[in-house]
């Protein structure tokens, strides 16, 4: 693939049906960027980043210092803003980059139009322009809750994996843009395209985790349930499971020195040996439709905490080490307690998120140690929490940005404004003092920085 030079997307350039553009020299996106910034660049920590779904350890709590104790009526300083595109893809940043998926759309519409491909982009984080990226053909699924892409990247070094809609993976060189090499799952391995059992069937949107010189994700299908692939050149090294599976994100655990990857499948928790795949344990947790979706809440306590909505609800399980072996135990279940989708957090031996489903949601807190709801309080919609320097940021469904404590006693909000006009699905990243987070329409960089 030889990159191209050009205006990404919003330019002049014709189309092609998959292509790599790399844009050089100081480009602005005139008449689309709008840079409103305090000292005109995003201030970031030394060193900080944030490579992976959820962020360093992969559960949305990050060590940052400094955040503001409150905002302005209108919201904290935005740095810039620019349009993007639909799709719930987070955001990746590192060196002074951020890297994320969109399609071009409509982002209002439940129709559309979409077009019917899809973009892994770079963009400077300090400006939002952007570095390059990366389009490929992507046939539109069910888009009745929007578009695709649903996953989000992974950067592993100078590399970058992410995977599209119809299970499109693809690794590339993090600099440039270059394809290193990419596998269609349902081609190449007979994946099948789609969940099994949901009625709505919205196309792929596991996000990847790394573990040594591996990928792994889900795939699907006879004994390929998870799949890990060499980084490098994308060989196979596991395959493993017959178990359904869903969208939520795998993750990598330390049980009493023994690495291992728990996976929320489609009816099941899991937990696989991450050298060979071999499955060690397993639990049910069926919503009835594969409809999983957060990444599993751990702790040094070994308490793992998972949570859907409609047929199943919330548990808690106690996993300890026996020899070779892995004892599973169930603290609690709640099938009352629905974190739908979106994320919560676990902070110390407190679970906080957005209980609900299609109806009202309740900003809520339970003792994951009994399952006992501590409280909950009305205000937000479905939300996405993300917890720094004791305060924990808010980004709900209906575009409100807010920022709060959350303790066993109750939430005390701190400040609260409108930032988006869209559905706001995607889960927000911070870096240093930076927020860069994103709906259906646009991407934005704030300061939460302390004056």
């Amino acid at each position: 693939m030889v990159p191209r030079t050009g205006f990404a997307r919003f330019g002049v350039e014709g189309t092609s049906m998959v292509r790599t553009r790399l844009l050089v020299g100081p480009l602005l996106l005139a008449g689309f960027m709008v840079v409103l910034s305090v000292g005109g660049v995003a201030q970031e920590r030394s060193g900080a980043d944030w490579r992976q779904w959820g962020g360093p350890d992969r559960n949305f709590i990050v060590d940052a210092r400094g955040l503001a104790e409150s905002w302005r009526e209108d919201g904290p300083p935005v740095l810039w803003s620019r349009p993007l595109g639909t799709g719930h893809s987070s955001i990746l940043a590192s060196d002074g980059k951020l890297f994320t998926l969109y399609r071009v759309g409509n982002g209002r519409g439940r129709q559309g139009p979409w077009e019917a491909e899809e973009a892994v982009i770079a963009l400077d984080a300090s400006t939002g322009e952007t570095i390059w990226e990366y389009t490929y053909p992507s046939r539109l699924e069910d888009t009745s809750f929007g578009s695709g892409p649903h996953s989000t990247p992974l950067l592993v070094g100078d590399r970058l994996f992410a995977t599209g809609t119809n299970k499109q993976l693809h690794a590339f060189a993090a600099d440039t843009g270059e394809l290193l090499w990419s596998h269609d799952l349902v081609a190449d391995f007979g994946a099948p395209p789609l969940l099994v059992r949901p009625r709505i069937k919205a196309g792929y949107g596991c996000s990847p985790v790394a573990y040594r010189d591996t990928i792994i994700c889900s795939v699907g299908g006879p004994g390929q349930s998870v799949m890990a692939f060499r980084q490098s050149d994308g060989a196979v090294v596991w395959r493993s499971g017959d178990f359904l599976i869903s969208e939520a994100p795998p993750l990598v655990i330390d049980l009493d020195g023994q690495d291992q990857l728990v996976i929320l499948a489609g009816g099941t928790l899991n937990g696989l040996d991450l050298v060979t795949g071999r499955l060690l344990w397993t639990h049910p947790h069926d919503p009835g439709n594969d409809f999983n979706f957060m990444v599993p809440l751990w702790g040094d306590d070994h308490i793992i905490f998972v949570s859907s909505g409609y047929k199943t609800g919330s548990r808690a399980l106690q996993l300890t080490r026996v020899g070779d072996t892995t004892r599973v135990e169930e603290l609690w279940y709640d099938p009352q307690l629905q974190f739908m989708f979106l994320n919560p957090i676990r902070v110390g031996n407190y679970v906080y998120g957005t209980d609900g489903t299609f109806g009202p949601a309740f900003m809520t807190g339970v003792d994951i140690r009994t399952g006992e709801t501590v409280w909950q309080e009305r205000g937000f919609a479905r939300s996405t929490l993300l917890h720094a320097d004791g305060k924990t940021i808010i980004v709900d469904e209906d575009g409100d940005l807010a920022l709060a404590r959350l303790t066993p006693d109750g939430m005390t909000l701190l400040a609260r404004a409108p930032l988006f006009e869209t559905v706001a699905w995607s889960a927000p990243t911070l870096v240093g003092t930076t927020l860069y987070v994103r709906d259906r329409e646009k991407i934005v960089a704030l300061d939460l920085g302390a004056e």
